[in-house]
């Protein structure tokens, strides 16, 4: 698997993964369906690849100079 998202793709997929989970505690009727929602941009950017870009061939990764 090949890295595809760069540092600050990493950092704002973080934060809105925490901020969709934090809405599950806000809301009266927890929504199961912000959980997987909020879960995907905290996976990718742990994992540093996002599918739908690999099919889209973007990156926002830089390229090794070596």
């Amino acid at each position: 698997m090949i890295v595809n998202v760069g540092k600050i793709d990493k950092v704002v997929r973080i934060i809105v993964g925490i901020v969709l989970l934090s809405l599950l505690y806000f809301l009266e009727k927890p929504l199961g369906y912000l959980v997987l929602i909020g879960l995907v941009p905290l996976i990718t950017a742990l994992v540093g690849f996002c599918p739908l870009y690999k099919i889209f061939g973007l990156s926002t990764c830089p390229l090794d100079k070596a």
